[in-house]
C-alpha cells in the first residue's frame, strides 16, 4: 500500500501560525497533524504502508527531513514531490506519479478522523465521507441502494447531497488513477479553474469502476485556529490513554486536569492546567490558568488566564487576555 499526501497549500487561514510552519506540521496533542493522520490511516489499512509521497511547496530542507522521519516512524519510505503551482487536487496527486502504483490511499493533510471502518478492498475505490450542514463548501457524493456511489459533485450550489468527501480516498489501481488524471491535463478538463480529483473519479465510475463510501465517526478539521484547538481537544479525549502523566512530575503548586499533553522539559509553577491543553518542549509557565489551548515550544507564559487559544513557539507573553491566537516569536507584556 502506498500513501500520497498533498500538502502544498499556503495555509492562509491559519496565519500567523503558518508564517513559520507549514500547516500540516502544526502540532496538536504533541504531534504534527500529518503525523497523526498517517498513524490513523495505517491503523485503517490493516497492512504496512510501503511508500509515502508528500506533495509540498518549497518548504525547505528542514521541513522535508521532518516529513521523511515521520514516514520512517511508521516503517515506510518517504518521498518529497513538489507542486510549484496551485492547479487543483488532481494536479497535486499527479505530482507523485512515481508512487501511483498498485493500491494507493490519497489523504489531504488538513483533516483528521476517527472511525472503526475496515477498508473494503473488493471495490475499485473507497471514498471517506461525513454528513455536513453546508455541503456547498465541499465535494459531495450520492450513492444507490446497493451502496455504490453514483455521482461526485464538486461544491454544489444547489442541494444534491449532504455527504461531504473528507479528503481521504482508496484506489485499488494507482496506475488507473494516474491515467485518468493525465487525461484531465492532456485535454485541459477543469472544474472551477482547476484539475479536480472528482472529475477523474467520475470518468472512472462511467467506465464501470465501483466506488463505495466509507463513513467516519468523527471528522476533525484543522482549517483555522478555532478548529485546530477543537481538534487538539478531541485527539486528547479520543487517545487519552496515551497522555497519562506521572503524578510526581510537578510539585504541589500545580493542578492538572487531564487529558493533557505536556512535553519533556516543561516547567510549571503555581499553575492550573487543563483539560485539553498541549504544551511543547521546554516551555515555562508561571502563575497561569489555562484550558483548551495549544502552546508551542520554548514559550514563556506568566500570569496568563486563557482558554480556547493557540500560542506559537518561542513566545513571551505576560498578561491576561482571555482568548487569542498568537504566532511564533511574538512578545507581549
Amino acid at each position: 500500500m502506498n500513501l500520497i499526501i498533498p500538502m502544498a497549500g499556503m495555509g492562509k487561514r491559519m496565519r500567523p501560525h503558518t508564517l513559520t510552519t507549514p500547516k500540516p506540521l502544526l502540532k496538536v496533542a504533541g504531534k504534527s497533524i500529518v503525523h497523526w493522520l498517517i498513524e490513523d490511516i495505517a491503523a485503517v489499512c490493516g497492512e504496512p504502508i510501503e511508500e509515502i509521497g508528500f506533495v509540498v511547496g518549497r518548504f525547505g530542507s528542514e521541513t522535508e527531513q521532518e516529513l521523511l522521519q515521520i514516514a520512517k516512524s511508521v516503517g515506510a519510505q518517504g518521498h518529497i514531490f513538489y507542486q510549484d503551482t496551485a492547479e487543483g487536487t488532481g494536479h497535486a496527486i499527479l505530482c507523485a506519479r512515481e508512487i501511483l502504483k498498485g493500491e494507493v490511499i490519497v489523504a489531504f493533510a488538513d483533516t483528521l478522523f476517527r472511525t472503526e471502518f475496515n477498508l473494503d478492498k473488493t471495490k475499485d475505490g473507497v471514498i471517506w465521507v461525513q454528513k455536513v450542514d453546508n455541503p456547498s463548501s465541499f465535494g459531495v457524493v450520492k450513492y444507490n441502494e446497493e451502496g455504490i456511489i453514483t455521482d461526485f459533485i464538486e461544491k454544489p450550489q444547489t442541494f444534491v447531497s449532504d455527504l461531504a468527501i473528507i479528503g481521504i480516498y482508496y484506489f485499488k489501481s494507482g496506475e488507473t488513477l494516474e491515467s485518468e488524471l493525465q487525461y484531465l491535463i492532456d485535454n485541459d478538463i477543469k472544474d472551477k479553474g482547476e484539475y479536480q480529483l472528482t472529475n477523474a473519479m467520475e470518468n472512472m465510475k462511467n467506465k464501470g469502476m465501483l466506488f463505495t463510501p466509507g463513513a467516519v465517526e468523527e471528522w476533525l478539521d484543522c482549517g483555522n485556529y478555532n478548529a485546530t484547538v477543537y481538534t487538539n481537544q478531541r485527539v486528547l479525549a479520543n487517545k487519552k490513554d496515551q497522555f497519562i502523566l506521572a503524578k510526581d512530575r510537578f510539585d504541589d503548586s500545580v493542578i492538572i486536569t487531564e487529558p493533557c499533553f505536556i512535553a519533556e522539559g516543561v516547567e510549571l509553577k503555581n499553575c492550573e492546567i487543563g483539560p485539553f491543553v498541549s504544551i511543547g518542549n521546554n516551555s515555562k509557565l508561571k502563575n497561569c490558568v489555562i484550558s483548551n489551548t495549544i502552546i508551542g515550544e520554548e514559550t514563556q507564559l506568566t500570569r496568563l488566564n486563557c482558554e480556547n487559544s493557540m500560542i506559537g513557539n518561542h513566545v513571551c507573553l505576560e498578561g491576561n487576555p482571555k482568548e487569542f491566537s498568537i504566532g511564533d516569536y511574538a512578545s507581549m507584556k
